[in-house]
């Protein structure tokens, strides 16, 4: 069985790959990660623009490897963000 993290990024990675939609697919992949994410009890994330190579590059190496482990990798660390800034604002 998969990790939470692994199996939101593998839906994410899969749903990019296909590219469904004229517009809009990235989104769209974005939204239904987060979703995922608090079905599992995560927080959700945001990914900033900062980090926007980094996650395009996690996303073509998947596509040339099938693996997803950069994926992973962005994912978790943006939900650390994410659950900090959370346990930061219901602690104060």
């Amino acid at each position: 069985m998969l990790h939470p993290l692994e199996q939101v990024a593998y839906l994410h990675c899969d749903f990019v790959r296909i590219h469904p939609f004229i517009d809009g697919n990235g989104r769209t992949a974005r939204l239904i990660t987060n979703l995922e994410l608090m079905k599992q009890d995560y927080p959700p994330v945001i990914l900033p623009v900062e980090e926007r190579v980094a996650y395009y590059e996690a996303l073509q190496k998947y596509d040339d490897t099938g693996i997803p482990d950069d994926f992973v990798a962005l994912l978790t660390k943006l939900a650390e963000k994410s659950l900090t800034f959370y346990l930061t604002v219901c602690s104060g």
